[in-house]
Formats: C-alpha cells, structure tokens, sequence
C-alpha cells in the first residue's frame, strides 16, 4: 500500500469517526451511521490495499526463484 493510499484511509477514518461523534452528539442518527459507513469502507480499502500488496510480495518471491 503506497502512502498516500494509508494517509487518504486514514484521513477517510478520522473523517468517519468526527461524523460519528458529532452525530452522537447532536442525536443526528443518521449523521452517526454516514460516519460509521465511511469508517467501513476506509477499512474495507485498507483490506483490498494489503490483498494487493500481499500478491505482488507472492509474485515478488516467485520472480525471485526462477
């Protein structure tokens, strides 16, 4: 996963999770579960990013062998 890809999840997350408090905090549900969502898909893309990395290490290694 580059860095820009962790800084853009990361700054997705932190966003997700200010929703969520702020939300919380006024009683706007629907505000609490938009950053409940886009904590999920920040995760969701954190996980499709290390699959990829953990491919191209697999692909990598086998390069590597031959």
């Amino acid at each position: 996963m580059s860095a820009e890809d962790k800084t853009k999840n990361a700054a997705e997350k932190g966003l997700g999770k200010a929703k969520e408090a702020v939300g919380n905090a006024t009683d706007d549900e629907e505000l609490a579960a938009e950053g409940k969502t886009d904590q999920a898909k920040a995760d969701v893309k954190g996980a499709g990013e290390k699959v990829k990395d953990a491919a191209a290490d697999a692909k990598d290694a086998l390069d590597k062998d031959k």
